[in-house]
């Protein structure tokens, strides 16, 4: 008789391993050796066999203790493992040492995607495998619309329920029948290699039941093609990528499954006056030169729709900026706005007449010490230091 393998050495952890590290062992190694899986290779069933076995001990505290204690010799002879359920054979000559629950809980979570269940174990109802589809539906509304708040009227193509049928998918509305092959619960037992795996039932599509007499109009579905009209209420301080979520407009179920969400997602047209940076707003105006240096009251406009007197400094220049406090964006779900700055622009004059090109010469003769340009002599003065440093 053929000397059994530590049951650490097979599943390749240490003795000190946690439950959770033994489990991810035996996990990786039933993905390795399953034999639906691995049918070119004679090997893999027997390494399948003997994982499980492993499992089967080292998965149990209790198993884990004895075998810890007296090893392979504490299931033998009527030993510990003549207590366990289902009175089935010990390691080695089964697997009715786990409960079903257990199989069905660790092999749906391997294998589920494989075997055609839901992933990670999780078991869909009928009502969740026939909820219908989330949609997304992409708005793009003006600078003016996102600061104010809008109601907008948008065209979704979408799956509608069928008002004939009253979405069962039976003609006349009549209520589906039991699906025969689950027997209404959607789920189904079948036979995997060595293993009894439960996956959704094909006959229904997990919905546990039937439909016996189809309807016409959307051929047993329960919805039809349609394209439905939706009014979405933007509110005011909203920003580009904001989402907006529609409960239950999304598509509907197959056969009366709930609807599933729409998903609107906003998009800020460019404005041809105003740029925003959160909830601020900027906007660039030009100023003539004679009142850039003279300073002047001059109209700006705001997101509002309104002209606001501003009052520009004598010998600003240009790239300089000016705040207005609380003329810009509204903010999200507060009645707070943000602010407005104007960047200045200062222009030079073109196109001069005779005379005023003399006016300006005459001006640039007179100037003297007491006018400043400020960037232009600070620049100067950098230039100057530059070269002085060079010639040391």
């Amino acid at each position: 008789m053929a000397t059994k393998r530590d049951y650490y050495e097979v599943l390749g952890v240490s003795r000190t391993a946690s439950e959770d590290e033994v489990k991810k062992a035996y996990r990786n190694q039933a993905k390795k050796f399953h034999p639906d899986l691995n049918k070119d290779d004679k090997t893999a069933e027997s390494k399948f066999k003997e994982a499980n076995e492993a499992f089967e001990v080292l998965g149990d505290k209790q198993k884990r203790a004895a075998y810890d204690q007296f090893g392979h010799s504490a299931f033998e002879n009527g030993g510990f493992g003549s207590g366990r359920r289902g009175g089935g054979p010990g390691p080695g000559g089964g697997f009715s040492g786990f409960s079903s629950d257990q199989f069905s809980d660790i092999f749906e979570e391997m294998f589920g995607d494989f075997m055609g269940g839901a992933p990670g174990g999780q078991r869909r109802s009928g009502a969740q495998a026939n909820r219908g589809s989330d949609l997304r539906f992409n708005l793009d509304i003006s600078l003016e619309e996102a600061f104010a708040g809008a109601t907008k009227k948008i065209r979704v193509p979408t799956w509608a329920g069928c008002e004939p049928c009253k979405g069962s998918g039976a003609e006349g509305g009549a209520e589906p029948a039991q699906c025969p092959r689950c027997a209404g619960s959607g789920r189904i037992r079948v036979q995997q290699g060595f293993f009894m795996i439960e996956r959704t039932c094909e006959m229904c599509n997990g919905a546990g039941t039937v439909i016996k007499n189809p309807c016409k109009t959307c051929n047993g579905q329960g919805r039809i093609r349609k394209d439905k009209t939706l009014e979405v209420k933007i509110p005011a301080g909203v920003d580009d990528g904001t989402r907006i979520r529609l409960s239950g407009e999304g598509e509907a179920g197959m056969r009366g499954g709930p609807a599933g969400d729409l998903y609107v997602f906003l998009g800020i047209k460019a404005h041809k006056l105003f740029t925003r940076e959160g909830a601020d707003l900027h906007c660039r105006i030009p100023i003539p030169m004679s009142q850039a240096a003279l300073g002047s009251v001059i109209d700006a406009p705001t997101i509002d729709g309104v002209m606001t007197k501003v009052t520009v400094p004598a010998g600003i220049q240009s790239g300089q900026k000016l705040r207005l406090k609380s003329k810009g964006m509204s903010v999200l779900r507060s009645a707070n706005r943000g602010d407005m700055f104007i960047d200045i622009h200062v222009e030079t004059p073109i196109n001069l007449t005779k005379e005023q090109q003399d006016l300006l010469k005459k001006f640039d003769s007179a100037g003297g010490k007491a006018v400043h340009n400020p960037e232009s002599e600070g620049f100067f003065k950098k230039v100057k230091e530059l070269w002085a440093e060079l010639k040391e």
